[in-house]
């Protein structure tokens, strides 16, 4: 993998241990999940991260909350851990999830794959990258019926964009199910050694 990201995922990609489901098993596996964070993705990553954060850490709350936990950003005046992510987790916590929700829902999902060193599942990349490319794909679309004076453009930039718009949902909607799933899973693991020690 190359770039910037690369190099911060390269290291997971050969790993065996992946999630437990896969981006594509969630619908079926986890419904539930899958419908209410589609239903509502903004409050749905805010409490991800909660979740996410005090898996790692038990009863930190939101101490160790950074701005996309510092796997994104670092441009300009955007600089993970000195935007007051720090002083007022919540509130940018809030700010992350209604701005950038892609960039939310992945940062708790690589808050999880760094804890157990989870490798990168192909279809999972195929299906992220699919969503990128249309999203990038809406954008082109928008900008070029904007500047064309042709009849209908802005019907086809309009349907473009739903496209993108319902795959994003979905794919989000996956990946949070996906990473609920896991932090479920390990803290089940985890409560019957917990109950042998606190005999």
């Amino acid at each position: 993998m190359n770039g910037k990201y690369g190099d911060a995922f390269g290291k997971y990609a050969n790993n065996s241990s992946k999630f437990d489901i896969s981006l594509c098993e969630t619908p079926c596996k986890s419904p539930c999940c899958w419908l209410a964070s589609m239903a509502c993705l903004c409050p749905a990553q805010i409490h991800l991260r909660h979740k996410a954060l005090n898996h790692v850490e038990p009863n930190s709350g939101w101490k160790n909350y950074m701005c996309c936990q510092g796997y994104f950003g670092g441009c300009c005046c955007l600089q993970p851990g000195q935007m007051g992510d720090k002083t007022c987790p919540i509130p940018c916590m809030c700010l992350e999830a209604f701005l950038c929700p892609g960039l939310a829902v992945s940062a708790s999902a690589n808050v999880i794959r760094e804890e157990y060193s989870l490798g990168l599942d192909e279809d999972d990349v195929k299906l992220i990258r699919c969503s990128n490319c249309l999203q990038i794909f809406s954008c082109v679309f928008s900008l070029i019926s904007c500047l064309t004076p042709c009849e209908g453009d802005d019907q086809c930039a309009r349907i473009v964009d739903l496209i993108a718009d319902i795959v994003f949902c979905c794919v989000s909607g996956c990946m949070t199910a996906q990473v609920y799933h896991e932090i479920h899973k390990r803290e089940q693991l985890q409560s019957p050694s917990r109950q042998r020690m606190d005999r």
